[in-house]
């Protein structure tokens, strides 16, 4: 399960996703997981699988790596599938045992919020998979730069989430290299119930932790020896700039905005008020 998580890893490709600007994913993810909260009913997400299966083939990444990163949610996927069918109430009872019960409306719920959580992995797997980090803190950092004029540390704030995102993969890949060491040496991660799994794992966090503050200690005196001060002043090596592909893409983006918002929620409740 460590190797399924896809999380700020980066797929090289030649594709039109990835010579995107990265202000464009950014905001493009941005709009796509908020119009995953406008859809409502069934239209809407007809929509929002349409346009993620085209965002999928353009971007030239197989969907099987994709979908990996969806197995380290399948815990978390089910508590919710779980807590929306039998806690939600509804006009029709579709099963009952004690005081246990599946309503019309907890059905429902629980597969669109299923459904919500899957393309909402999937969508942000994209932007990761086709952006390097360098380019995620350059676009994230231009996109808050009005910020600044109210004090606010934006290089600092980008800086740190992208050395987070790239932590992600350096991580798992030591916590692996963790597990085979002490499966070698006769533990065992995968025999017993979930509480016992959950213990197993203990052992794993203080070696993880002080690898964790070693690799952070190197990184700092490594940024310190090159004079790093800051985002005031420097210049970038690869400066930003939108082309025809990218005002493209922002007008496809906004296109599908519209047709969330139109088909996905006004005709929704248009149906629902007749």
């Amino acid at each position: 399960m460590i190797r399924d998580i896809t999380l700020g890893q980066y797929y090289p490709a030649k594709s039109v996703i990835h010579q995107l600007d990265p202000r464009v994913k950014l905001v493009a993810t941005m709009l796509y997981v908020i119009s995953l909260f406008v859809a409502k009913g069934i239209l809407g997400y007809v929509i929002a699988t349409i346009f993620l299966a085209i965002v999928i083939k353009t971007s030239k990444v197989p969907f099987k790596f994709i979908t990996k990163g969806l197995k380290a949610i399948v815990m978390l996927l089910m508590i919710t599938v779980v807590f929306n069918l039998f806690l939600i109430d509804g006009d029709v009872v579709l099963w009952h045992f004690g005081f246990l019960k599946i309503t019309d409306k907890g059905l429902k719920t629980a597969v669109f919020m299923a459904i919500r959580l899957i393309y909402l992995i999937i969508g942000s797997s994209i932007m990761t998979l086709t952006t390097t980090p360098n380019d995620l803190t350059d676009g994230l950092e231009k996109l808050l730069g009005p910020l600044k004029r109210v004090h606010v540390p934006v290089h600092e704030v980008s800086m740190m989430m992208s050395i987070a995102l790239r932590f992600i993969p350096i991580l798992l890949e030591e916590t692996d290299k963790i597990m085979k060491a002490q499966i070698a040496r006769g533990a065992d991660f995968e025999s017993g119930g979930l509480i016992q799994k959950a213990k197993a794992m203990i052992p794993l966090l203080v070696p993880l932790f002080i690898s964790a503050f070693r690799r952070a200690n190197d990184l700092a005196m490594a940024m310190e020896a090159r004079c790093y001060h800051g985002g005031d002043g420097r210049t970038k090596m690869k400066p930003l700039h939108y082309e025809s592909c990218d005002r493209m893409a922002y007008v496809a983006v906004w296109a599908y905005m519209a047709a969330m918002v139109v088909f996905g929620r006004l005709i929704y409740h248009y149906i629902s008020f007749i």
